[in-house]
């Protein structure tokens, strides 16, 4: 069945200082085997001893010790791996929820952990002391480095920093990946790098045998003798240990030298926005078909559309510099549709949301104006704007939920930060050179002589499921909910997915409601992107040599990309709806849900 839903996308373009700019729309498994022997089978074991002497040669033939199977690492099981690094030390990767940051990198240092599960020591589980202490959460020793350069930028004194407890800076229990014992090496690997961790505690019936590592995943298989002893030294470390005194950095890649030219002047971004309500919308509902919506004309009134966004320049101190600069937000919302059937008007808060987002922003601007102390006189971070914005609607007391997702465009440092809950999302896409970017970012789909661009996905951002189409929310029921951390859909913006990309010149950004995502595959938004930026001269048959030489000329076709940036989001809107409606196509949305063995 096909999948018909609204679609909000905002697209916007960098550009630089003085050289304008174009738009930007707003392991292999290891090859070691391990070998194992099959056990003796009972049933010959056994044999009847008065067996003649023929049957007992051909019952010893059978009892006899098979072939060594052999395993490839990435297919053994993470249980053997904690097993192993067990066996070697023994160590509880806990820490106490009330320790400091000076005990958590003691801890780290001394017991050699890249992680341990934060624990609160006064509450019992059981009788049994082995299950002494609930788990709260999780950090890493990456988290104690954030946590450290985060009081410093704030200008707290060392002590001050390393006094901080680590329950106020873990990982909730309700955002900690995990493993399972029976997944393999291979399946632990991917997901890492898939989702950029280093370690992942093993769960098994609700309790946490051990926490594996990268290098544990590494290490498994080596032998002694293959880390110490002389062989070894003289294999792995005589040829490539100590540099010389006269040891200097390497000039960066030709292929860079264009791009870090450029980045020590500030990106500016051209935003375009496009919206389209529910194809079979009206004022009293939803149609589910055209027949249900009757003879009338596509739904056009963006007002009925549970969507939502904002986006507005502010002009607000640098935290660097303490000068004040003009900072771009932006932001969408997507209003929980399934609202309508307890007669409250799912509209309200996605509205409410994003109007409460941009009023945040302006009267920070304001007071930055005045010189005031107001807490936001200085750059709002999007997870900030997106609790404060919650708490005002809260505060008007408007029923119903939200996805949201919240950016700042920060053209000074070339960063787009964003906190996003939910569905919604962000994906930039970049030209990238494959002849030079190497086979990690080549196009393995089309053969090199047939591509016509070297467009790319060079980001995604991360959604939040529940479960399949229960994404997260940020809602409001008319009461407090006691316990909304495990199973609920409805959170707070500490839930939020917060994170950073750096982005380049030309690239195109698009951020959007899952109206999109779930009825235009990537692939063809790319397509969209690229038909857009060729319509409008930015460039020409995917040479991006002949751009940038462009670029270099003071070319940059800035103007273009200001005037039709919208016509972007405007094109992805309209192949969302007509994806939508379309009977014999199947969604990403739809593919998903086969995959998911769920009927839609």
């Amino acid at each position: 069945m096909q999948i018909i839903g609204q679609s909000k996308v905002l697209s916007f373009a960098t550009k630089n200082e003085k050289i304008l700019n174009h738009p930007i729309l707003g392991y292999h498994s290891s090859r070691r085997f391990l070998a194992s022997s099959a056990a003796e089978p009972a049933a010959v074991r056994n044999q009847n001893a008065s067996n003649t002497s023929e049957n007992k040669s051909a019952s010893a033939t059978q009892a006899g010790i098979a072939a060594p199977v052999r395993l490839r690492i990435s297919e053994v099981a993470i249980s053997e791996v904690l097993k192993a690094k067990h066996t070697l030390k023994w160590v509880e990767p806990v820490i106490c929820s009330v320790s400091s940051l000076r005990d958590a990198i003691t801890t780290c240092i001394d017991c050699g952990l890249s992680g341990m599960m934060v624990v609160d020591r006064d509450n019992t589980i059981s009788d049994n002391t082995r299950e002494r202490g609930k788990v709260l959460g999780m950090i890493t020793s990456r988290d104690l480095l954030r946590i450290a350069a985060k009081g410093f930028k704030d200008g707290m004194g060392a002590e001050a920093v390393m006094d901080q407890q680590i329950k106020n800076f873990m990982t909730p229990l309700n955002q900690v990946i995990y493993a399972r014992p029976e997944e393999t090496i291979g399946q632990c690997r991917t997901v890492m790098s898939k989702l950029g961790i280093k370690c992942m505690p093993v769960l098994s019936n609700g309790r946490v045998d051990g926490i594996v590592t990268q290098r544990d995943l590494s290490d498994f298989g080596l032998e002694a003798t293959d880390r110490g002893g002389k062989k070894s030294f003289l294999r792995n470390v005589s040829e490539r240990v100590g540099l010389s005194s006269n040891t200097s950095m390497a000039e960066p890649p030709i292929y860079m030298q264009a791009h870090l030219a450029l980045e020590q002047k500030p990106l500016y971004a051209n935003v375009g926005v496009a919206c389209l309500p529910h194809p079979f919308k009206t004022e009293d509902g939803i149609g589910m078909n055209h027949r249900d919506f009757g003879p009338h004309e596509f739904c056009m009134d963006n007002s009925l559309s549970e969507d939502a966004y904002f986006s507005t320049k502010v002009r607000l101190p640098d935290e660097a510099s303490g000068k004040k600069k003009d900072m771009v937000y932006m932001g969408v919302a997507d209003g929980v549709g399934s609202w309508r059937q307890y007669g409250v008007d799912p509209r309200d808060f996605s509205h409410l949301l994003m109007k409460e987002c941009r009023n945040i922003l302006l009267e920070a601007a304001a007071d930055a104006r005045r010189g005031g102390d107001n807490i936001f006189n200085r750059a709002v971070t999007p997870s900030e704007i997106m609790s404060q914005a919650y708490e005002r609607v809260k505060a008007e007391g408007i029923i119903g939920s939200s996805t949201a997702c919240i950016a700042l465009f920060d053209g000074v440092r070339h960063q787009l930060h964003f906190s996003n809950l939910g569905d919604s999302g962000i994906i930039v896409l970049r030209h990238i050179d494959s002849d030079v970017a190497g086979a990690l970012k080549r196009n393995r789909k089309v053969p090199r002589s047939e591509r016509t661009s070297d467009l790319r996905v060079a980001f995604v951002s991360q959604q939040q499921l529940v479960s399949f189409n229960h994404p997260y929310q940020l809602g409001w029921t008319g009461e407090e909910l006691e316990d909304n951390s495990d199973s609920g859909s409805l959170k707070t913006a500490a839930d939020s997915c917060a994170s950073s990309v750096h982005v380049r010149r030309g690239d195109i950004i698009i951020m959007a409601t899952d109206g999109l995502f779930d009825n235009v595959d990537i692939d063809e938004i790319v397509e969209i992107a690229l038909e857009w930026e060729e319509e409008n001269g930015l460039i020409n048959s995917g040479d991006i040599a002949a751009r940038e030489r462009r670029w270099a000329q003071g070319d940059s076709k800035t103007i273009i990309s200001q005037k039709n940036v919208g016509n972007l989001a405007d094109k992805l809107c309209h192949r969302a709806r007509n994806n939508s409606i379309d009977q014999y196509r199947d969604s990403p949305f739809a593919i998903l849900a086969k995959e998911n063995d769920i009927m839609w």
